[in-house]
């Protein structure tokens, strides 16, 4: 570390006005609404030693254009020995939510000279888990190393400030990257360094921890290379699990790459119509003509010469720098499966099926589903697994036993859909929502003074969103009926996918269905589609009286782990792979999402799941339940009697009285 300029200590000097800090003060202590609307900064860091016992350290505060503000701290590393723990994060940490809280302002990202990093071991994870701002460890790139170290500590971070402003786009948050070949760059281009190993070891028991670690060890050992496939970066089940797993495996040291697609117009259309279909909620008349099937094929076979089975790419040979294991994510993407095999034939080959497969339509001869599963298996076979969720019906027959694995959606406790956020934080995200809805017209959420009942998932045909409307009305009415004033509001929310155009049709469909059947509860519901930020989703969860998840169909059942996880009481249904993320309870009953067809007995083995029950039974867990894990309450499926309707109603009716 080089040797500054000597700097004098300097603190923060700006403020906001007194008139501003008087208005937000009584927004922010009143709880009238999430919390008043703060101002969002970024900030720079970066650190220098001034000898061999003191390290300065210097903060710059930028807008987006100008710098605002800037620290200098000298710090005794003596000192910082000997309390025996990080003394320069404990020193930035206070600085950072003092300034805040003071001046009413956000701190988005955060900008960290590798210098910082290497003597503040903790603080990018603890910028990330107590203040929610994103740490950017950047390299002064376009600095000769000899001009960096001519600046003076200031000038440093000032610089780190401006580099990181790049990775923010317009709505303040990280920029998605995708790079040469389609390579998913998580985390700002791999430069956000939100945790460290260590964070994780307390989000299992130690037998996964350890043998996470054995198997880990034995692919670093022997080198292995892997690459994943799917058809999106950002959006849905499957891109969360893989920016969750791309980051884990870089902390451990892993050689794992996530590979998208160049996308081409029309194509989604095609591969959601084939989704739609294999989990029974398309028209029953809808087909896949041959054409369409071209289409993907002639789209994959592009993608794959273009940019993997060239020279350098992921899809040739191991001895040629290839993967040595290639992960083939849903239906979107089979056809890379007989590409591969034909260049390399012993090559390992996975197909990971996430969605619920209406196992009992495939098996009838001259259905749509047999004729889109055909034209999938044809691919599908020839890979030497079949990986699924833990559920037999969701694997057609035509699957031999002995390739079939099973194997449940995951999630990130420490990502930004689930770290714990503070009132802070919390108030920062809730106004965004409620400006949001202003932008667009839409009904505001009266949090805390109203309680909410939310349901948080695509805008997708087997959601059940249609249920959950008609149930928030026939609530409405017990409400009425039983005398409760100030009712929870419903709110209706989640964010699109590239490769999901049903997201408008289905956002078309619930405000119809809200404007011609209960008009009345217009300014009671809020129905929202959201642009990409975690952190917004994790605040409606987390602070929500009562989750909702009345999927029909369900292959990426996470979000009930997510809520449970928050301390939520969930009402869910027994759709797709729901009912694993319940306990076993003791009281009342369930029933099925209805189908339409019987379905036909399977001799498969049963998969592992979360009960030794065979029946899944409800009980809603205390909404003080913080962090904690109560049960889920599955209840009636896709075609909703009165009855079903009534008995969803009560449910929330109780935990509304429950509260």
């Amino acid at each position: 570390m080089a040797t500054p300029k000597q700097e004098a200590a300097r603190r923060f000097s700006t403020s906001e006005s007194s008139h501003r800090k008087r208005k937000m003060s009584t927004v922010y202590e009143s709880g009238s609404g999430f919390g008043p609307g703060l101002t969002t900064l970024y900030l720079g860091m970066s650190a220098v030693k001034a000898d061999a016992h003191t390290v300065v350290i210097a903060l710059a505060i930028h807008d987006a254009t100008y710098l605002l503000d800037f620290s200098v701290e000298h710090i005794n590393l003596d000192d910082a020995t000997e309390h025996g723990h990080d003394l320069i994060a404990e020193r930035i940490i206070k600085q950072v939510e003092a300034y805040e809280h003071e001046n009413f302002v956000k701190f988005i990202g955060a900008g960290i000279s590798p210098e910082l990093e290497k003597v503040s071991g903790t603080l990018c994870s603890r910028l990330w888990l107590e203040l929610d701002v994103v740490p950017l460890v950047l390299n002064p790139d376009s600095d000769s190393g000899h001009f960096w170290e001519q600046k003076s500590v200031d000038e440093q971070a000032d610089s780190m400030a401006r580099k990181c402003i790049m990775y923010f786009g317009p709505s303040s948050v990280p920029l998605l990257h995708v790079g040469y070949r389609g390579i998913v760059q998580t985390d700002g281009a791999f430069k956000a360094k939100l945790l460290e190993l260590y964070n994780f070891r307390s989000t299992c028991q130690k037998p996964t921890w350890d043998a996470m670690h054995h198997y880990a060890k034995d692919l670093r050992t022997r080198k292995i290379k892997i690459a994943f496939f799917s058809s999106t970066p950002q959006g849905g089940g499957v891109a969360l699990m893989r920016h969750a797993l791309v980051r884990f495996a870089r902390l451990l040291g892993l050689d794992l790459t996530w590979y998208v697609p160049k996308p081409r117009p029309g194509v989604f259309r095609i591969t959601k119509n084939i989704h739609n279909i294999l989990q029974g909620v398309a028209d029953p008349e809808q087909r896949i003509s041959e054409e369409e099937k071209a289409t993907i094929v002639d789209w994959i076979d592009e993608n794959a010469n273009r940019y993997w089975l060239s020279e350098g790419g992921p899809l040739r040979p191991p001895e040629e720098g290839g993967a040595d294991v290639v992960m083939i994510d849903d239906p979107q993407m089979p056809a890379l499966i007989p590409l591969i095999k034909k260049l390399t034939p012993d090559r390992p080959v996975l197909y990971r099926s996430h969605i619920q497969i209406r196992n009992d339509l495939t098996a009838i001869d001259g259905s749509p589903q047999r004729d889109v599963w055909l034209y999938l298996w044809n691919n599908i076979k020839l890979a030497d697994m079949f990986i699924s969720h833990p559920i037999p019906s969701f694997v057609p027959h035509d699957v031999p036993s002995e390739k079939v694995v099973y194997f449940p959606a995951t999630t990130d406790w420490l990502d930004g859909l689930n770290k714990p956020l503070n009132r802070w934080d919390t108030g920062y995200y809730g106004h965004i929502y409620n400006m949001q809805c202003h932008s667009q017209r839409m009904t505001e959420l009266e949090w805390p003074a109203r309680k909410y009942i939310a349901q948080v998932a695509r805008f997708d045909p087997a959601k059940g969103i249609p249920t959950v409307i008609d149930g928030y009305a026939e609530f409405r009415r017990l409400c009425e009926e039983e005398g409760i004033e100030n009712p929870p509001q419903l709110c209706v929310c989640g964010n699109g996918s590239v490769d999901d155009p049903d997201g408008t049709i289905i956002y078309d469909e619930t405000m119809k269905q809200l404007e011609t059947k209960y008009p009345h509860l217009l300014e009671d519901v809020s129905v929202m589609r959201l642009d990409p930020n975690d952190q917004l989703l994790n605040t409606i969860i987390a602070n929500a009286h009562v989750i909702l998840q009345l999927s029909t169909r369900e292959g990426f059942e996470v979000k009930v782990s997510e809520a449970l996880h928050a301390g939520v009481p969930v009402i869910a249904t027994r759709a797709g792979g729901i009912p694993s993320r319940s306990r076993r309870t003791s009281t009342a009953s369930s029933s099925t999402p209805a189908t339409g067809r019987p379905s036909p007995a399977t001799s498969r083995p049963s998969a592992p799941t979360a009960s030794s029950t065979p029946r899944w039974l409800m009980r809603l867990a205390p909404a003080s339940a913080m962090r904690s894990a109560p049960s889920a309450t599955p209840l009636a499926g896709s075609t909703w009697p009165p009855s079903g309707l009534a008995a969803l109603a009560r449910t929330t009716l109780t935990a509304t009285r429950g509260g």
